[in-house]
């Protein structure tokens, strides 16, 4: 009689193995089809373009979501204080200001540590500004 935890283990593993294959499918399709490694390298790198500008933008809207939820956190606050803590709304704000300012405290970041240096950031050596 077979186990019923080793089945789902075995489906779980399978599972995983067919996301992983079906991700690399999907991504390397361009690469696949060139005709040099060079041609190949250049591919990735504008996948590595679009991912990067993929996580600025779930940033921006992430920072928003958090800004939404910290005057609703406030609202909720002002109406009733003994079951809304003060730290909540303010943790949010932080959260916020951080989400939506990480494009560019990390230009900041990178031109403070490298200098004139630092101008070849992200997959294309360009910066977002």
């Amino acid at each position: 009689m077979k186990n019923n935890a080793t089945s789902k283990s075995d489906y779980k593993s399978w599972l995983i193995t067919v996301a992983c294959i079906g991700f690399i499918a999907l991504v390397s399709q361009d690469a696949a089809a060139s005709k040099s490694l060079g041609n190949m390298a250049s591919s990735m790198t504008g996948s590595f373009n679009s991912l990067a500008k993929l996580i600025t933008a779930g940033s921006y809207l992430a920072g928003l979501g958090f800004s939404i939820g910290a005057i609703m956190k406030f609202k909720q606050h002002k109406d009733n204080p003994t079951q809304v803590p003060i730290g909540t709304p303010i943790a949010l704000v932080f959260i916020a200001a951080a989400l939506l300012f990480l494009p560019s405290i990390l230009g900041v970041a990178g031109m403070t540590m490298f200098g004139a240096a630092g101008k070849t950031a992200g997959p294309t050596g360009s910066i977002y500004q």
